[in-house]
Parts: structure tokens; sequence; C-alpha cells
């Protein structure tokens, strides 16, 4: 009977089960691993990212120079800051929720809530609180919205965009994160950041509308404040301050302020 040589390009299985790879298939595995090095990802780009996202969380230089780059947005355009805070949180690899953007469980309770709220704060403001501080019934920056249709659109797109999302985002959301990082998690440390937060906030509203803006803005801040450090969820607020803002110009462009400044104080 005659032998058979095994095949040198042939697969031979030995009783341990083992498989003997053949010239033609370690050629096959040598393209399949350089195939697998060239997909894997790049540990050196992957370290500089959590580098310069450790940097932009922190408060060196480069954490620094973020927070100015940020306040300095909606001298640009509106809303500026809100989107560079967005874009710093997604080069540091801050999670949503440190900047209260948790999704609600009911979008339809918190925008219900969102705005009876706004609307209910603002005819508090406007009949109770505002005149026992003095104020004039009449708002003189924004009087030149009464009847004023041409700037309808601008105003809608001021009050909903860059107050409601804008200026949430950066008053409640990236500076609660930011102070937050500063002054730790406390009671005390939450009281302290509302205090800033609010004096901040009242101070951004000086240039255009007096101290009487301050004033209403410093106590909305206040009160803003204490809910996100307690809810931390920036959605409601950002429903509640555009329908506050959207109030105020209903009563403006339709000439109410008036006569509900003097519902309670003629």
């Amino acid at each position: 009977m005659e032998s058979r040589r095994p095949d040198s390009t042939s697969t031979q299985s030995s009783c341990c089960g083992r498989v003997t790879k053949t010239p033609s298939t370690l050629v096959s595995y040598k393209f399949q691993d350089m195939d697998d090095e060239s997909t894997r990802a790049d540990p050196t780009k992957d370290s500089s990212d959590d580098v310069f996202a450790a940097r932009l969380r922190g408060f060196g230089p480069v954490g620094l120079l973020a927070i100015i780059i940020i306040f300095l947005g909606n001298w640009i355009f509106l809303p500026g800051s809100a989107l560079l805070v967005l874009l710093w949180r997604h080069l540091s690899h801050t999670p949503w929720r440190e900047i209260g953007f948790v999704r609600p469980r009911s979008w339809i309770r918190t925008v219900t809530l969102g705005i009876l709220f706004g609307v209910a704060f603002k005819f508090l403001m406007k009949s109770i609180v505002m005149p026992l501080l003095g104020a004039d019934p009449i708002n003189q920056p924004y009087h030149y919205l009464q009847g004023n249709r041409a700037v309808v659109p601008m105003t809608l797109y001021a009050m909903i965009i860059g107050a409601g999302f804008g200026e949430e985002t950066m008053f409640r959301g990236f500076m609660f994160e930011r102070l937050g990082k500063l002054f730790g998690s406390s009671v005390i440390a939450k009281v302290l950041i509302v205090l800033l937060t609010s004096a901040l906030f009242g101070l951004a509203h000086y240039s255009v509308q007096g101290i009487t803006g301050v004033e209403q803005a410093t106590i909305v801040g206040l009160i803003f404040g204490t809910i996100f450090a307690m809810t931390g969820r920036i959605f409601i607020l950002m429903i509640a301050h555009a329908a506050f803002d959207l109030t105020a110009y209903a009563m403006i462009y339709w000439s109410l302020e008036t006569r509900v400044a003097h519902l309670f104080f003629k």
C-alpha cells in the first residue's frame, strides 16, 4: 500500500484538537492583524484629549480662559455664551447632568408648570414686589416695544432663546457647575453660590435696565437659583424664564404695565 504524505498546504488536526496554520492562513492572519491595528484607537490621541478635558474642567490658565471666553460670548450674538457652554461641556467631557440638562419625567408637566410659574411670578413682581421697591410702573428702557409690530420677531427670539435658554444655561447651569467645583456641595456652599450668581445676574442687567433692572433680576436670580440648587434641573427654569419675560412683554405691548402695577398699590 502506498503511504500518502501530508500536503504542506493543508490543515491537520491532532488528537488534542490543535489546528495547524498553513502558509495561506498565516498570510490571512497577518493582514487581519494589520487591519486591527489600523482601526484601533490611537492611545496618544485619547491621552491628549483627556489632558485637555481635565484642563478645561480645572481652574488653571486653560480653564480660566474658557470661562472668560464664555462670558464674552453674548457680546458676539445671542445666545453665544450658552452655545459656548455646550461646546465646553463636550470638550471637557462634563456630564449633561452637571449643568442641569436632565430629561424630565414628563415634558407636558414640566412645560405646564414652567409657564404657570413664570406668568404668576411676573404678576407678583409687577404688582407687589417692584411697587414696594418704588419702581416706575413703566419699564422705560423697553417702552419702545409698546404696540411695535416691527420688532416682535426679534423680541420673541431674544426672550425665548436669548433669555430662556441662554441666560439659564449660563447663570444657572454653567456657573453653578463651576462654583460647585470650587466651593463644594454643602448647604453653606449652595447658599453662597445662589447669592453670587444672583448678584452677577442682577449686575448683567444694569447697562440696559438700570437699578430697577438690577433689583428685579437679582430677585429672579435668587428664586431661580434656589430652585436649581434644590433640584439640579434646568428645563423648567428655562420655560419659566421665557414665560416671565413674555408676560412682561405682553404688559408692555398692550399698555397694561400701569394697570398691573396699581392692582394693590394705587
